[in-house]
């Protein structure tokens, strides 16, 4: 049952679920069902019905894809761009995916404070450097840093990937402050053991 709460979730209008395109309206509904709540960002991101599809196959396309990377790295790559774009709403709402897939409360979290003091392994160490550079200074990447993905087990692919995902998600950063999305209270206790 979702927790009510006083605050906005955007400052833009959100659209009621029952007035959405039925598209839409059923993968919310969809969330739900498996979450037990509907994660604000589908209901900001309804306020455009063609952004939100685009947004969303994109984010499916990214995150949902077999590969190189497991669902936990991908979510690590979210989490760790996310604090340092200052998005309150991924890192909380991703922290709590991170928590979830990596089985992992501790490492979620250190991860969503400071990655580099993170008790991850020197691949995904790697990765999430990265996955920062792309986010800060995607001018800046260089033959070097495929080589150091190589020498660590990633493929061309895999640095598709983690680009991808680091790039992705500064426009959803960037979107999610300026409408003030606000995460769902829910966010903060999923993953944490009973």
């Amino acid at each position: 049952m979702s927790t009510a709460t006083p605050f906005k979730i955007s400052r833009f209008p959100v659209p009621e679920i029952k007035d959405l395109p039925e598209d839409i309206r059923t993968r919310i509904l969809a969330v739900q069902e498996k979450s037990g709540f509907v994660p604000n960002v589908f209901l900001v991101l309804a306020h455009r019905p063609d952004e939100f599809r685009a947004f969303f196959a994109y984010h499916d396309a990214l995150m949902e894809k077999k590969g190189n990377l497991t669902k936990a790295e991908r979510e690590m790559i979210v989490v760790a761009t996310s604090n340092a774009n200052q998005c309150q709403y991924c890192v909380v709402a991703h922290g709590a995916i991170l928590r979830i897939r990596a089985k992992n409360p501790l490492v979620a979290d250190q991860v969503a404070i400071n990655y580099r003091k993170a008790d991850i392994t020197p691949r995904q160490m790697v990765m999430l450097d990265f996955a920062m550079k792309v986010s800060a200074e995607a001018y800046a990447v260089g033959d070097d840093d495929f080589e150091t993905l190589q020498r660590h087990g990633f493929d061309m692919a895999d640095a598709w990937d983690i680009a991808g995902i680091a790039a992705f998600f500064g426009m959803s950063n960037r979107m999610a402050n300026v409408t003030s999305m606000r995460p769902n209270d829910e966010f903060y206790s999923l993953g944490r053991g009973a």
